[in-house]
């Protein structure tokens, strides 16, 4: 890979001492790719908040670049800040902002209704502090009614101060590509980094999926359908198809690559060998 490309890793939280001790194993095992940062996922209403922040402190003391996740939903400004100031006195320097979700019970949505409020309520806080990414959608986000309004949001996260934008994952290349297109179009700057999920479970897979507005073609759902618990045929079709899709996104211009890792090495590691 290019050195001008951000290679990155998500992982998310674990809730227990064997959880912790496999997610140490696998960043452990992907910091030998020399990633630019890996990022540290936020539960709703801020319900991982100690055990996001206690995930990048340990790999930040390893000598690597963490950025914490920090969402605003069901969030109050007083909340954010004093979250704000814990990751700046910490030494941290790089966030992820996100709406996020509402946590399950919870009617109110808090003090912010969008994640461009949360950018610039960053922004009017810390100034230039933080690098900030956000999140975009180039198969549209679950709530989007029109193709346009994805546009719109994002610009707004842009404008209120965002550096950069990681997208949600996707399988169909073109969906990326055209939605860079339209980005720039629009007067949107900022690098587009793909996010990219390896393919190890279907039926979590399809879970997902069916959440977030991802789209796994027809012909991938109906072929891994047709394994059924055959997990060694899973692992080594989605292997395929993600090196595959990984390939044409840098061939095609991406800045890079982000991967959801389910807090395990093996699958993005191997991708990532693959592409050299």
């Amino acid at each position: 890979m290019e050195e001008t490309r951000v290679l990155s890793f998500e992982f998310f939280p674990p809730k227990s001492a064997a959880g912790k001790e496999k997610l140490r194993a696998s960043w452990q095992r992907l910091a030998a790719l020399k990633p630019a940062f890996f990022s540290v996922t936020y539960g709703a209403g801020g319900s991982t908040r100690e055990g996001t922040l206690d995930t990048v402190l340990e790999i930040r003391k390893e000598g690597h670049e963490a950025a914490p996740h920090i969402s605003c939903m069901a969030a109050s400004r007083e909340e954010v800040a004093a979250q704000l100031e814990r990751y700046r006195s910490s030494g941290i320097r790089h966030i992820v902002a996100l709406r996020g979700d509402l946590p399950s019970g919870l009617a109110a949505a808090g003090e912010f209704r969008h994640a461009s409020d949360l950018v610039e309520f960053i922004r009017a806080r810390t100034g230039d502090t933080f690098r900030i990414e956000v999140a975009c959608y180039p198969e549209y986000h679950p709530q989007t009614r029109y193709a346009k309004d994805e546009l719109v949001h994002f610009k707004r996260k842009v404008d209120a101060g965002a550096n950069g934008a990681i997208t949600q994952y996707f399988y169909n290349a073109d969906a990326y590509f055209r939605f860079v297109d339209e980005a720039r179009a629009f007067g949107i700057e900022v690098p587009i980094v793909p996010g990219v999920m390896p393919i190890g479970n279907f039926a979590q897979l399809a879970r997902f999926s069916d959440t977030c507005g991802a789209e796994i073609p027809r012909w991938l759902r109906l072929k891994l359908e047709g394994f059924h618990d055959d997990t060694a045929s899973i692992r080594a079709l989605g292997l395929d198809v993600v090196s595959a899709l990984c390939e044409r996104l840098l061939a095609g211009g991406a800045p890079g690559l982000h991967f959801y890792t389910l807090n395990q090495a093996e699958l993005a590691a191997e991708i990532c060998r693959r592409l050299g």
